[in-house]
Order: structure tokens, then sequence, then C-alpha cells
């Protein structure tokens, strides 16, 4: 049995800043004993921007722009006010720089955007004009030096700052990307229970208010209770394939079979025998395959949709004609009832706010393959809904 304890999940590794720590102001001991507290100012500002750049994250509430800026901060006020001994900053001098490079490095890529300018500006500006606490309290140096020292610490800055950005932006584009990912997964979801699951589940409804109705055969009885059962086993197989699909990989997922323009002689004769009215459909022969497997996917979609409608808001439909129209520029997909716009009303009692967004999300997916959906009342007394692709 295992007694060792285990090992926090999550808990950000210390050592190695500590270690560093501890190694940056081991030589404060050794500097004369008139000078340790001259050297303990540029050890510990060594110290804090190299605890900044090895942290995982900072202790504590402290935000990785608070400390960034802090060390920054630290060094500019060092450079500005050290008065010790010209020689003591050299020693620690590289380790602060290097250190200040990593401190730039994280602010660029890692700082929210209203931070990652100003901070990493600052973070640079420090890291730029370090080497110049050494070279300007030189006491024979000339005004080469420090102009020098700032030339050779200018291409290392812009260096790590391009870096940063650079990784940075593929960072933005990787989470656009996933987002983008996560938004099509929940609208292909949103589709496949709209177009499936939604139109079972309007015919079961339907076919429970019409059992409810006095003067049922027993025969009449059974058949509602079959076309019932038939539905919901519809229904369950939809929601079996969307889940399949999104436990799936991606290239299962494509390989899932999609429903088309030959698939409607079946759609509309489950229409008519459902109780609805009665459903006709006239395919072409030459439009099966005529178009797009995608498209094809959007044309039965739209007829599935209107089916739904007519089984919704047009009781008194008493016709359905489902028709099929291959031309030289593509395909014509289009459905028409007799149902009439004064007749059209909803059929049974939903929420406030629940649909009335089928066919403003099928005109975008088919004007997303360049056709066009339009709908409207048909004379003398009819509702038509008619959708137009292009061909492959």
């Amino acid at each position: 049995m295992r007694t060792d304890p285990l090992p926090r999940p999550g808990r950000p590794r210390r050592w190695p800043a500590v270690g560093a720590a501890l190694l940056l102001l081991a030589p404060v001991a050794l500097a004369h004993p008139g000078e340790h507290a001259a050297a303990l100012v540029p050890a510990l500002t060594a110290v804090l921007a190299t605890a900044v750049a090895l942290l995982p994250r900072p202790p504590g509430r402290v935000t990785l722009a608070a400390a960034a800026g802090a060390s920054a901060g630290a060094s500019l006020l060092v450079d500005l006010c050290y008065s010790g001994p010209y020689r003591l900053p050299a020693f620690w001098l590289p380790f602060e720089w290097l250190a200040l490079l990593g401190v730039l490095f994280r602010a660029v890529r890692g700082l929210p955007d209203r931070w990652a300018g100003p901070i990493g500006g600052l973070v640079g500006s420090a890291a730029l004009v370090l080497p110049l606490r050494f070279a300007l309290r030189m006491p024979h140096g000339g005004p080469a030096g420090p102009v020098v020292a700032v030339l050779v610490s200018l291409l290392p800055v812009l260096g790590v700052a391009g870096a940063g950005l650079y990784l940075r932006v593929l960072d933005a584009r990787r989470e656009r990307a996933v987002a983008r990912a996560r938004r099509e997964q929940r609208l292909d979801v949103a589709r496949g229970l709209h177009d499936s699951v939604a139109h079972e589940i309007t015919g079961i409804v339907l076919e429970a208010q019409a059992g409810q109705l006095p003067g049922q055969e027993p025969a009449e009885t059974a058949a509602l209770l079959r076309r019932l059962e038939e539905a919901g086993l519809r229904a369950l197989d939809s929601m079996d394939e969307m889940v399949g699909a999104l436990r799936a990989d991606r290239a299962s997922a494509a390989a899932t079979r999609r429903l088309g323009l030959a698939d409607l002689p079946e759609l509309v004769a489950r229409f008519g025998t459902a109780g609805g009215p009665c459903a006709t459909v006239e395919l072409a022969p030459e439009a099966v395959g005529l178009l797009a497997a995608e498209a094809e996917a959007t044309a039965y979609a739209v007829v599935l949709e209107a089916l739904t409608n007519v089984r919704r808001h047009a009781p008194r439909a008493t016709e359905v004609t489902v028709g099929v129209v291959a031309g030289p520029a593509g395909c014509t997909v289009s459905v028409v009832d007799d149902g009439g716009p004064a007749a059209r009303g909803p059929r049974f009692r939903r929420r406030p706010g629940a649909g009335g967004t089928g066919l403003a999300g099928l005109s975008a997916r088919v004007a997303a393959h360049g056709g066009a959906l339009t709908s409207g009342p048909l004379d003398p007394s009819g509702w038509r809904v008619c959708c137009t692709l292009p061909g492959r």
C-alpha cells in the first residue's frame, strides 16, 4: 500500500524561484563590511525580478501586472537613486537584466489587453536602461559607454517583446478557433434538435391532442398509439445520432449519413399518414445528386420545417404538395399547402418566446450555399415556401 503523500494538483512549484533568490542573496555576505547595505539594494531588485520571472503565479492576491510593474518600478528607482560603490551593481546586473527580459516576455504574452502595453513598456524600459546603472557611474567612462550599453540592450529587448507578441497573437487565434468550433458544435446540435427532434415532438403533441377527442374507436386508438411510438423512436434515434456525433471524432462525425432529396418521399409519406393533410411529392429524378451533400441536407431541412409549420399553424389545410424541380442553375424545392394565411395560427400553446426562428435560421443556411429562401401567401388560398439552391 502506498504511504507517501501525493502531490497536490495545480499547486505552483516555487522551489526554482526560492533557490535563485537564495543564490542571489548569498554574495551580499561576501561584500566588504561597510558595503552590505549598498550591496543589498541591487541584490533585492534582482531577486524581485527573478521571482516574478520564475514563479508560475504571484503569491496571494497579487496579480501578474502588479508584480511585473513593481519589479520594473523598483529597478528604475534603483537606477535613479543608487549611491553606493559603482562596482557593486556589476555583479547582479546580468541576472536582473535576464530576469527583466523574462518578466517582459510574460507581460507581453500573458497580461490582459489593457495592461499588456503599459506594463510591457515599463518592463522593457527598465531592461533597456539597466546597463546605465553601471555605465553612468564609472569614474573614467566616456559618453560612448552608456550609448553602447543601451544599444546592446535594445536588440534583446525588442526580440523578447516581439516573440511574446507573436505568441500572444497565436494564443488569440487559437482561442478564437476554439470558440468558433464550440459555436459551430452548438449550432449543429441546435439544428439537429430543431430539424429532427422538434418535428417529431410536434407530431407527438398533435397526435396526443387528437387522441383526446371523444368517440375514438379501438382500432383508431391502436393506430394512434403505434404512430406515437414510431415518432418517439425516431426522436430517440435522432438524439442518439447527435450524441454519437458529439462523442465521435471529426472523421466519424463527417462520415455520418446526411438526409437529402432522395429521402423526401419517405418524409412526405410519413407526414401524410400521421393524421395530417394529404401530402404528395413531385421529385424530378435528375434533381437527386445535383446538389452538394450539405446543400441537399439544407433542402431536406427546409421541407421538414415547412411540413412542421403546416402541422403547427395550418390546422385547416387539407392538401400539401412538395415539389423538387431541377434547372440549369440548380434546384428549386417548394412546399405548398391550402391552409391560407387567414387560417394560420398556433394549434397548441407554447411558452412565450418559444419558436419562430426556424425559417429565419434556414434562410441563413440557404444563403450560405448561395441560394435563397422565400415564404408567403399564395393566391387564391394557400401558403408557399420556396427554396432555390445552385448546383455543385
